[in-house]
């Protein structure tokens, strides 16, 4: 007889085929089930697994150029995106009074004002100026809203045939009572006649442009520049300013010009005009002269600086532009323009610009590379 083993035997056989079909079912079923993203040909799922005709196989070890190419696409425009700020929009109407010869600035209202507070709101305001004129209105405060409506009216006494040659300069604000106010944005309407003749009220609708101080022009000098290079002698006449920014409460200023001599950075020699008392458009017509040898004209360049005499305190800066070889733009023109034509005068008006920390000059004495320069002034009335 058999022992008891002898019939186990082909029971044991029979459950181990049947356990190798059961899972041999699970895993084919499981392939046909695999979600698209996980079926990468780096996954090993045998030749039961076939690519789509339109499919490509993907490698996880190679690199796809096109793809950090888009990427970089979008993360520049992201980049570009979060650099501008918004600082909403502001409505305006404008609309010329023939009868009284104003034009009447009628600030409506402003929206999607950046939050300046913070509980998440602003308390905005407006500045309104028609430059050049310094004649300056300003709106009500309106506590915690990003959509302010104004609904304020502002006249600006302004012939009409000088609308042409004005700027409209708006300055959102946003008010704090417990320290120094800041700016939301600014916009400049340079062409008031863009819209219409302004004959009836025209409705704008304007950008708030981005800014963080205003921009509100600080005036304009006039001077000629003459070499005559056998004297080697450099002359700068101080003919006038225009539109000059009030510095004092009274709406004026007091203001004079300095003039200095630069070379690297050091102050060689500095000469002042006289002062003009309680005026924005003040007439100088006075010469000042400097002896530079012909050789050291490319070394040299002319620091103006217009001034806001105080009687008590400090002389406050106005404005100050540059001319020379080493200047930018109108102040290098002017200067080679003396040069190429010697002995004759040459005059420009300058913009003015706003004095910067590290325009600051080093003063030193005459004995310099140049030797000792003669500077002299003359009122020519």
């Amino acid at each position: 007889s058999h022992s008891p083993c002898f019939y186990l035997l082909p029971l044991f056989t029979l459950t181990f085929f049947v356990a190798i079909f059961f899972c041999s079912c699970r895993h084919n079923s499981f392939k046909r089930h695999l979600p698209r993203q996980m079926q990468v040909g780096s996954l090993d799922l045998g030749n039961d697994y076939v690519l789509d005709k339109e499919e490509k196989p993907t490698s996880i070890g190679r690199i796809q150029p096109e793809l950090y190419q888009q990427k970089a696409l979008e993360s520049g425009d992201s980049s570009k995106k979060g650099s501008s700020k918004n600082c909403g929009r502001i409505n305006i109407s404008l609309k010329y009074d023939y009868e009284n010869e104003a034009l009447l600035v009628n600030i409506l209202k402003a929206v999607d004002l950046p939050a300046k507070d913070l509980c998440g709101t602003s308390d905005p305001y407006v500045k309104i100026f028609l430059l050049p004129d310094r004649k300056k209105f300003q709106t009500r405060v309106h506590r915690k809203t990003l959509n302010p409506t104004f609904n304020e009216s502002f006249q600006f006494p302004v012939p009409y045939d000088e609308l042409a040659a004005r700027k409209l300069h708006m300055s959102v604000f946003d008010f704090d009572r417990f320290s120094r106010h800041d700016m939301i944005g600014e916009v400049v309407l340079d062409n008031l006649f863009e819209m219409s003749d302004l004959s009836r009220e025209t409705n704008i609708w304007s950008d708030i442009e981005y800014a963080t101080s205003e921009s509100v022009d600080l005036g304009e000098i006039m001077f000629s520049l003459c070499y005559l290079p056998t004297a080697g002698r450099l002359t700068l006449t101080v003919i006038k300013c225009r539109n000059l920014k009030a510095m004092d409460i009274t709406g004026y200023s007091d203001p004079y010009v300095k003039v200095s001599l630069i070379c690297d950075g050091r102050r060689l020699k500095k000469k002042k005009t006289s002062i003009k008392k309680n005026t924005l458009n003040p007439t100088y017509n006075e010469a000042i002269i400097f002896d530079i040898p012909p050789d050291s004209m490319d070394h040299v360049s002319l620091h103006i600086s217009v001034m806001d005499y105080d009687l008590v305190g400090h002389n406050e800066i106005i404005g100050v532009m540059r001319v020379g070889c080493s200047a930018e733009g109108l102040g290098r023109d002017h200067w080679n323009e003396m040069l190429a034509y010697p002995r004759k005068p040459i005059a420009h008006w300058h913009p003015l610009l706003e004095s910067k920390k590290s325009e600051k000059e080093v003063s030193v004495g005459p004995e310099s590379v140049f030797g000792d320069y003669s500077i002299h002034v003359h009122h020519l009335g």
